[in-house]
């Protein structure tokens, strides 16, 4: 009790991540007289980075950093205009597919909604959508980001849980997929009950061009995917190349960025990879010090004791997963419980490639939820919100992400499926 009560004490202090798992650390050593195990702290520390597949995260944030610069989200959002922008409520069916195009590149929930903030809500509102409900469909399609490979939450926990990424990568397809459908469908009968604008049809020629302009970025994750699937090259390897093609594309075709631009592009990549790879150190190092007094196999028995039952226990990991996504970022969330929750799932016969996918979705959720909710925060910064309206507004799209969410839960083959078709 004095290990969780330091712990939150200096969360609610606002102290950074990584200094309160290290302090939690050093409580918990400290109450079970383990002092003599704070000497191997530093090698525990090197050694929980000295993975190769933390190589990935650098490569690919590399690659977001590079595509958003290089105007990438303007461009997939008018290719997908090219497609729905049509129908009734196109601008929000156009909102969606280019959150699920920038979702595989961008790879964080955070970063994708407050890209797609800035962009598509004044641009709904101009065309006559309610201020509340783009926003809404904005966070929405902001959710997919970390499902949708190349996914940065699937690297984490990939590293942390000792699973292989590409797995990963294509363990999320499906569910994403069955996610997309779901926001749809809301759209869809937002449409028929609300009535929404109606979208306008291109011309020709620009048609021709917004599609050709689009092509070009889509290919990024389309080759990452493909050269993962056919084993040409590890997850490292082709976020190496799509980093080289990122660049490319930004400097020699679409001249948005100079060499100038890398110095500055490098040491925010550098800034944020020193911060998760922080995190991931100190949560192994907490996990480390926990399974020396069995608290995994403590919490098996008594996660055991409540249920038998798998399908329960995924609820109560949703339930706990959510709760904690209130008050803490996505990763934070994954890397403190996955070395302590993984046991007790392989325990209930949980593949955990398919609870790769259930946490994944799981942290989602505590981003656009009050009272803390950064995902809403982000959006209503950006469009001058304020939280409860928006709330409401995401109602629809969160009962959809909850009935996919237990979708995904019942049908392990959605994640699974998939993987051994590919891979295997």
């Amino acid at each position: 009790m004095t290990t969780i009560a330091a712990f939150f004490i200096a969360l609610l202090a606002g102290l950074p991540i990584f200094i309160v798992l290290l302090l939690g650390t050093l409580v918990f050593l400290q109450q079970t007289e383990l002092t003599m195990l704070i000497s191997s702290l530093p090698i525990q520390l090197f050694g929980s980075l000295s993975q190769n597949g933390l190589l990935a995260i650098p490569l690919f944030m590399l690659v977001g950093e590079l595509m958003n610069k290089g105007g990438l989200t303007s461009r997939l959002m008018n290719a997908a205009d090219v497609f729905f922008g049509g129908f009734r409520g196109g601008m929000a069916y156009v909102n969606l597919m280019t959150n699920a195009m920038a979702a595989s590149i961008l790879g964080s929930a955070t970063a994708q909604i407050a890209v797609m903030s800035k962009l598509m809500i004044p641009t709904m509102v101009e065309k006559g959508y309610n201020k509340e409900f783009s926003g809404a469909v904005t966070i929405a399609g902001g959710l997919l980001g970390p499902i949708i490979p190349p996914s940065m939450l699937m690297i984490i926990y990939g590293v942390v849980a000792y699973q292989p990424i590409s797995d990963l990568f294509i363990a999320g397809i499906l569910p994403g997929l069955l996610i997309i459908a779901g926001f749809a469908l809301v759209i869809f009968l937002t449409g028929v009950i609300k009535g929404l604008p109606k979208g306008e049809k291109l011309a020709h020629r620009d048609i021709k061009k917004d599609v050709l302009n689009g092509l070009l970025p889509g290919a990024i994750p389309v080759t990452v995917i493909i050269c993962i699937i056919s084993g040409v090259m590890t997850p490292t390897e082709a976020g190496a190349i799509a980093s080289v093609m990122a660049f490319l594309m930004g400097w020699l075709v679409y001249k948005s960025i100079k060499l100038s631009d890398l110095g500055n592009i490098f040491a925010t990549v550098a800034t944020s990879t020193a911060t998760i790879t922080g995190l991931i150190a100190m949560a192994s190092v907490m996990g480390w010090a926990l399974s020396f007094e069995g608290i995994p196999d403590m919490m098996v028995e008594w996660i055991a004791s409540l249920t038998t039952s798998p399908v329960v226990f995924l609820m109560l990991v949703y339930l706990l997963v959510i709760v904690l996504g209130m008050f803490l970022e996505s990763i934070a969330v994954m890397i403190v419980l996955v070395p302590i929750i993984l046991p007790a799932a392989v325990g209930f016969g949980i593949n955990p490639i398919h609870f790769g996918v259930i946490i994944s979705l799981a942290t989602l959720v505590g981003l656009v939820t009050p009272p803390v909710g950064p995902g809403l925060y982000i959006a209503m910064i950006s469009a001058n919100l304020k939280m409860m309206p928006l709330f409401r507004a995401m109602v629809p799209f969160l009962l959809a992400m909850a009935i996919s969410m237990i979708v995904i839960a019942l049908v392990p083959e959605l994640s699974l499926w998939l993987p051994a078709a590919l891979l295997k």
